[in-house]
């Protein structure tokens, strides 16, 4: 485990180019946050979905002090099977402008082509839908699998706030 982890952080700039891949999804999550463990069934179903066709999704724990150990604990009680790494230095985060958990960031060629929230379900924090009516991140992976040309967007994400480092 720790060897994949060294393998992803010594090649930051491979995985966010997407060689061979359509895209590149970082999920940036928090063990800790309530709003992105509620995602984690979500998560799971667009990188069930996606993954065969071209993108390659990475779960992101931006905690600092966070160790291996207790991450694949969190995945393994939210039911993860999404590729992870930790993002202590904040290297991925620093790279894409990430700020909440859970937040989507979506490379294609090396640029971001999307960065904010995966659905609608959360308007603000406390204020949330039974269902999401907008689906943002799958809409941006469906054109990317359709091959079809994206402008950068961003939106607005809702969740738990990413700590800058000390």
């Amino acid at each position: 485990m720790l060897a994949i982890l060294l393998f992803l952080v010594a090649t930051q700039t491979d995985l966010l180019s997407s060689h061979g891949e359509k895209a590149v999804v970082l999920l940036f999550v928090r063990s800790d946050c309530p709003v992105s463990n509620r995602y984690a069934p979500e998560l799971q179903r667009l990188y069930e979905r996606y993954s065969s066709r071209g993108v390659d999704f990475r779960l992101v724990y931006p905690e600092p002090g966070l160790t291996a150990a207790a991450m694949e604990k969190h995945r393994k009680e939210y039911g993860y099977t999404i590729p992870a790494l930790l993002d202590t230095r904040h290297q991925y985060v620093t790279r894409v402008r990430a700020r909440i958990t859970p937040e989507a960031a979506v490379l294609v060629h090396g640029q971001l082509i999307y960065l904010g929230r995966i659905d609608d379900r959360y308007a603000d924090i406390g204020k949330s839908r039974p269902e999401a009516a907008q689906h943002d991140l799958e809409e941006v992976l469906a054109a990317v699998v359709a091959g079809k040309s994206i402008r950068r967007r961003e939106t607005k994400a809702v969740g738990c706030t990413i700590e800058n480092l000390k």
